[in-house]
């Protein structure tokens, strides 16, 4: 038997499925990752991105940290790719509990799952810190500089968590109850190396964990089974 086989008999035999996914899950999307070669992580900026990617940096530098998160984090065009929509098809079929999301792309909603627990936010929420009103990623998009609030002129910050920020302890809470609760966990498109989100997946304690990456993690040994393919691929062969 295949890996894949393996992979779609032990989808098929389980019920409390729970998905944890990183940037790779977005990348055939055309989201660009932070961490593989052609990722942000490589390119070349006046500042690297987890130095643009801080709340000291967004504090002290808005119009820098806005042109950056304004042309490589706002992928406003990208379209939910097979993981996305077999993994609503499979909430939908009562199969997938939850998904467990580092990326703030919001690809998962886009493709209709709807318990979507988002660990670091999402580009599509956006509040003015002086009033709180709320904008979305268009009006974003569209602002020139830093965006300010139409309503009372104040900066609009996104509702995504920069380094140096904690986690929402609410999404955490559920995320651990979901994973520890999981018959099947699967980790796909994430090299499991940003704590605390990969420290969640210790909390899972059945005998599926299936890990769909292109490259090793740190996991790969404890695993019981390991699919080193486009996660897209991988996806496209489930049946619902």
């Amino acid at each position: 038997m295949t890996a894949i086989d393996q992979f779609l008999k032990m989808v098929h035999d389980s019920d409390n499925i729970v998905f944890f996914g990183g940037a790779g899950v977005s990348t055939e999307s055309g989201i660009p990752d932070f961490r593989s070669v052609d990722g942000l992580y490589n390119q070349k900026y006046k500042y690297r991105p987890e130095t643009i990617l801080s709340h000291t940096f967004y504090r002290q530098e808005p119009e820098e940290f806005y042109r950056f998160y304004h042309d490589k984090m706002l992928c406003l065009d990208a379209k939910p790719n097979m993981a996305h929509l077999k993994l609503a098809e499979l909430e939908k079929a009562g199969k997938v509990k939850a998904i467990v999301t580092q990326n703030i792309d919001g690809l998962h909603q886009a493709a209709g799952s709807k318990n979507v627990l988002e660990l670091h936010g999402s580009v599509h929420r956006n509040y003015c810190e002086r009033c709180h009103k709320f904008f979305d990623a268009q009006y974003m998009k569209q602002a020139e500089g830093v965006p300010k609030c139409d309503a009372c002129g104040g900066p609009i910050k996104p509702d995504v968590v920069l380094y140096e920020e904690g986690l929402d302890n609410t999404i955490i809470e559920q995320s651990l109850y979901y994973i520890s609760h999981a018959d099947m966990l699967i980790i796909g498109g994430t090299s499991l190396v940003v704590y605390p989100a990969a420290g969640l997946v210790n909390y899972y304690h059945g005998h599926k964990l299936v890990l769909v990456n292109k490259s090793s993690t740190g996991l790969d040994s404890r695993a019981d089974l390991v699919i080193a393919e486009p996660i897209g691929e991988v996806f496209a062969k489930i049946k619902v």
